[in-house]
């Protein structure tokens, strides 16, 4: 059996690492001086209000620079970068501006000759997938000649990890993500997402593990100096070992089942040749799934402060990214209004697929999708409807007041300094260092 090879090595050096780590997987003699290369890095988040955990969240800028550096010593002059990145509200350029230019993009673009493209203020392109799935991708990196993926090497709390292939999903647009996280038990996000490079150009990928990340995606999760870097020219190998540094095997990432099946394919390792360091030597597990209660009726956090008379249910898949950002705030906003005396049997919905449970008095219905799902239903004794999708600040207090909550409203009007209070688990740590988010 011929195997797909993969470059597992250290980062100790700007530029030096990443051509190693090409260089062990086949390097870029396969790309033509005149390809159109689109790279699409990891961009989560972004707020222009605070600084914020980007460590294990964002794509360095020294992956992303140097990255750049070698394609154009390969006589490649035709380079984008491209990203869609999650936003509070639609067409909000100003944030993506933002953090284009503080992760130095647009320094790459005067020294270079790249393009730096907003995925959302570009056209998209409707693919048919088969099986009735279809998704809208970013036109530019369709009509390109490779893909380059550049994820952070980070667990996720729906899809268990996050790598090159899940990267992907930042080229369609607001609707096709949420179609992804849809009610089907058989074709749900895991089945959506292992399709995604179907219809792209080659995708090579390039892992970013120099900082990793545990309860991912985002800022809430756990950051490591871990240093790595996996590069290879298979999408899914690559995949394979990112998911193995990180605890998980790949038979046990369902998004990752589903597309080595269709390939035909082993689900573990036995068809990767690893070139580099040893596997065994950096592998670490990286915890996933953040903690609940043994019923999955309240996080373990809230459940740990006393908080009772409250059912706020586990998240599934059908959760999309966009009520995902309020579910977040929604929680520390009920923390804070925790005052010691139990709530009045309140419970919260999120996603497509929750059900109430017996025995509570009033039922937040958090988001468009779930009021669509629940809003005849006879089971629920007061229904507190949040209609917004994503559901708006001020539709959320009045939700929880009227559920009893007392919320400060102030939490969601600055609710975009919120990451700036992560930043204390890394304060005095150097291994930390923002320096790897700026162009040199």
């Amino acid at each position: 059996m011929s195997k797909h090879t993969v470059s597992l090595v250290t980062y100790d050096q700007p530029l030096e690492s990443l051509r190693r780590a090409v260089d062990l997987c086949g390097g870029l003699e396969r790309i033509k001086p005149g390809a159109k290369v689109f790279l699409k890095p990891n961009i989560v988040f972004w707020t222009a209000s605070v600084p914020f955990p980007k460590w294990g969240v964002i794509t360095t800028s020294r992956v992303m620079q140097d990255m750049v550096h070698l394609l154009k010593e390969r006589g490649v002059d035709d380079i984008s970068i491209v990203e869609g990145m999650v936003l509070g509200r639609p067409g909000q350029t100003e944030v993506t501006e933002h953090a284009f230019e503080s992760l130095g993009y647009n320094e790459l673009k005067k020294r270079y000759g790249i393009k730096v493209l907003d995925a959302f203020q570009r056209s998209y392109k409707e693919m048919d997938l088969g099986e009735g799935m279809k998704l809208s991708y970013n036109a530019d990196v369709l009509e390109g000649d490779l893909v380059i993926s550049l994820p952070v090497m980070k667990t996720h709390a729906q899809t268990t990890v996050s790598m090159a292939l899940k990267n992907l999903k930042g080229l369609i647009d607001v609707n096709s993500r949420k179609r992804c996280h849809n009610a089907d038990p058989e074709k749900n996000l895991h089945y959506w997402v292992s399709r995604l490079a179907e219809p792209l150009p080659p995708v090579m990928a390039v892992i970013d593990g120099i900082f990793t990340s545990e309860y991912g995606p985002g800022f809430e999760g756990l950051a490591h100096r871990s240093d790595l870097l996996v590069a290879s020219w298979d999408l899914l190998s690559a995949d394979k070992v990112g998911a193995s540094l990180l605890g998980h095997a790949p038979e046990k990432v369902p998004h990752m089942v589903h597309a080595l099946k269709r390939a035909g394919r082993p689900l573990d390792l036995s068809d990767v040749e690893i070139k580099g360091e040893p596997l065994e030597e950096h592998a670490k597990l990286h915890e996933w799934s953040f903690p609940y209660n043994e019923d999955s009726s309240l996080p373990l956090g809230l459940e740990k402060k006393g908080i009772k008379g409250l059912g706020y249910y586990k998240y599934d898949n059908t959760l999309c990214t966009y009520c995902s950002g309020a579910n977040g705030v929604v929680l520390a906003a009920i923390i804070g209004a925790f005052n010691g005396e139990p709530f009045d049997d309140v419970e919260v919905l999120t996603g497509k697929a929750m059900q109430p449970r017996p025995g509570a008095k009033k039922t937040i219905l958090l988001g468009k999708c779930m009021y669509q799902a629940h809003k005849d239903n006879p089971d629920i004794a007061e229904m507190i409807p949040v209609k917004g999708c994503p559901p708006k600040p001020e539709q959320i207090i009045k939700a929880l007041h009227q559920a009893g909550i007392m919320a400060d409203p102030a939490l969601f009007e600055h609710v975009d300094r919120m990451p700036g209070f992560y930043m204390k688990r890394y304060k005095d740590k150097p291994e930390f260092d923002q320096s790897l988010f700026t162009v040199d």
